[in-house]
């Protein structure tokens, strides 16, 4: 039975699944549809020719990154949706290749019964048109389908400008059972697992749907009969058989994840750490207008922490985290704003990680150890590093009572159209938003690894959690907690923060570490190794997070492999899309390839007179 669905539906199937995907995310955080999202697409892309499957694959795209990156639009408009077009190309490119995969099973080739001496009796299968493929082989395309959608996942994460890996499928499993699958080869192989459920969960339904619809037309007399009444029933029950193995694949690779240890037990002591969610005094670009009193928010919250401390309400804190941007006024250049900061941390009585902006060669104030270099543990943007006068770097400071700033952590990785702006006169040419970012920052050289209250610490600023190497890095070169200060001001009430939060679970489950996710404005959270949180703060809302936290040494196997898990599943995806491709062009030449008899049967049954043969949906050759 051939199925050769018109191009509306193929259009609908695939927007079906961006839309999928996309409520996958947070909110509403709706996880268990991304993998029939991705499975809407693949069934959209099943036997189409590949200039149509890109095409759908665009359309997913745009339909999933519209409404996952909505947030981008909160105050810039909708030129923010260049970025929500730029990411669905690569959609389209992973329609493409999925395409190329299921290439063994789709029409534009030949297809064959057998007459009556028992050869092969070949004809034309329409272009557009898909045919069931066998059991083994529907699993093996499936687990070609998953490795292509994460290669084109690890590409769009490093191209172009370094990237952008948000809404990567592994994000929205932050709750999900499979996340457990992230210890083992980190957020590749998470979203590897969900696509590869997808695809076997369309490939099941596509060779159900094949079946019934053949059952149908037997029963209906629209196609010869071929033997005894009871012929058709028993091969739509040998047909919902050969179904079973994708359904399987798709269970274990679901639930697998489940199974995986998720260890949270202190390995080097434990850690109390606050984490100093102060406000703004407006949400949106200009949230720090006022730039003072964004400061003065985080100081305050500090020194009520403290008189919180002193009167037995809250435990003594061995570090407290404030976010990225508490302190936009540079206090290495800026005397009132570093005695702010110091009345902070000497009413606290514990260092203090400021998240501030710093121009130029660090300005002034620092001992002279540090301007020399000596006294970093080797963060990336030391205070030793030489740094142009018009150099402008997101950092965390590290400020201690009694000594002031010691260590200073550099953002390796500032966020394109965000913080800098990339070929800025080419870019004007199409909107003058670009010179919102008024400043363009630097990158720091080295990772964020301070040494601070007897741990040591791997710091993400804001959106390089999403980098699987710079978390990585921290955590190979011995961070025992993570954290990420971040802001989301700049978003507004959008779900862009609780995006970001369970990219940060995520990590955790990744890296067994415990993450402290401190923001200027919400939602933070201290996470345990296992992903889960304890309270979480509001949006827009002044408050302060108290937890202690196990201190971990051990590496995870995700974090051993590093970036290998993810090579191997793209060359993988590279290997299954190129057999297709091969597939496709024998098929072309008219050499058809006779092991895989799923899709060389005679999808219309024998003609008068001629022997019985398989009833084509449920052949596939014992494959």
């Amino acid at each position: 039975m051939l199925l050769r669905p018109s191009p509306l539906a193929r259009a609908a199937t695939a927007a079906l699944g961006g839309a999928l995907v996309a409520v996958a995310f947070p909110e509403p955080g709706w996880w268990w549809l991304a993998a029939p999202g991705v499975g809407a697409l693949v069934a959209a892309v099943a036997g189409a020719r590949l200039r149509t499957a890109a095409l759908l694959g665009l359309l997913h795209g745009l339909v999933l990154f519209v409404v996952l990156l909505r947030w981008t639009a909160e105050y810039v408009g909708p030129v923010a949706y260049a970025l929500a077009v730029a990411e669905a190309l690569f959609v389209a490119l992973a329609g493409l290749l999925v395409a190329l995969v299921l290439r063994a099973s789709r029409g534009g080739g030949r297809s064959g019964g057998r007459d009556a001496a028992g050869t092969p009796a070949h004809r034309e299968v329409p272009p557009g048109a898909w045919t069931p493929p066998g059991a083994v082989t529907a699993c093996l395309q499936a687990v070609g389908a998953g490795a292509v959608w994460t290669g084109v996942e690890a590409l769009r994460a490093r191209f172009p400008f370094g990237g952008f890996g948000w809404g990567r499928l592994a994000f929205s499993q932050a709750d999900s059972p499979t996340v457990g699958l992230a210890a083992l080869g980190g957020a590749p192989l998470v979203s590897f697992a969900v696509a590869t459920t997808g695809a076997a969960l369309a490939l099941v339904l596509l060779h159900l749907a094949a079946a019934a619809g053949e059952h149908r037309l037997r029963r209906e007399g629209s196609e010869p009969a071929v033997g005894p009444s009871s012929t058709a029933p028993r091969a739509l029950a040998r047909s919902t058989a050969q179904a079973l193995p994708p359904l399987l694949l798709a269970a274990l690779l679901a639930a697998g994840g489940a199974l995986v240890p998720r260890p949270t037990a202190a390995e080097a002591g434990t850690l109390v750490v606050a984490a100093v969610q102060g406000d703004v005094p407006e949400p949106g670009l200009d949230f720090n207008a006022e730039r003072r009193a964004v400061l003065d928010n985080h100081v305050r919250g500090t020194i009520e922490l403290a008189d919180a401390v002193a009167a037995g309400r809250a435990p003594q804190p061995d570090v407290v985290v404030w976010p990225e941007n508490a302190s936009d006024i540079d206090p290495f250049a800026n005397a009132d704003a570093a005695a702010r900061i110091e009345e902070a941390v000497r009413a606290i009585g514990a260092p203090v990680l400021v998240g501030t902006l710093v121009r130029g060669s660090r300005g002034t104030g620092l001992p002279a150890d540090l301007e020399a270099g000596t006294g970093s543990t080797g963060g990336a943007g030391s205070p030793g590093d030489e740094l142009q006068d018009d150099e402008l770097r997101n950092v965390v400071v590290v400020w201690e009572p009694g000594e002031g700033p010691t260590q200073v952590y550099a953002k390796r990785h500032p966020v394109p159209f965000g913080e800098y702006v990339p070929h800025r006169d080419f870019f004007r040419l199409f909107s003058d938003k670009v010179d919102l970012v008024r400043a363009d920052m630097v990158p720091g050289e080295r990772p964020g690894l301070l040494d601070v209250a007897g741990a040591r610490l791997g710091a993400l600023i804001c959106f390089e959690v999403v980098e699987d190497g710079l978390v990585d890095d921290v955590v190979r070169g011995g961070a025992q907690l993570l954290v990420v200060p971040t802001n989301n001001a700049t978003f507004g009430f959008s779900d862009e923060s609780v995006q970001q939060l369970a990219i940060s679970r995520v990590r955790a489950v990744e890296e067994g570490r415990a993450v402290v996710h401190a923001s200027t404005v919400g939602v933070s959270a201290v996470i345990a190794p296992d992903g889960s949180t304890g309270r979480t703060t509001e949006l827009f809302t002044p408050d302060v997070l108290v937890q202690e936290v196990p201190l971990r040494t051990s590496l995870t196997p995700a974090a051993r492999a590093g970036a290998w898990p993810e090579v191997a599943l793209t060359v993988l995806g590279a290997l299954a899309a190129l057999v297709g491709a091969l597939r496709g062009r024998r098929a072309r030449a008219g050499r058809p390839d006779d092991d895989d008899g799923a899709a060389d049967d005679d999808p219309r049954g024998p003609g008068p007179g001629a022997r019985r043969s398989r009833v084509p949906s449920a052949a596939g050759g014992a494959a």
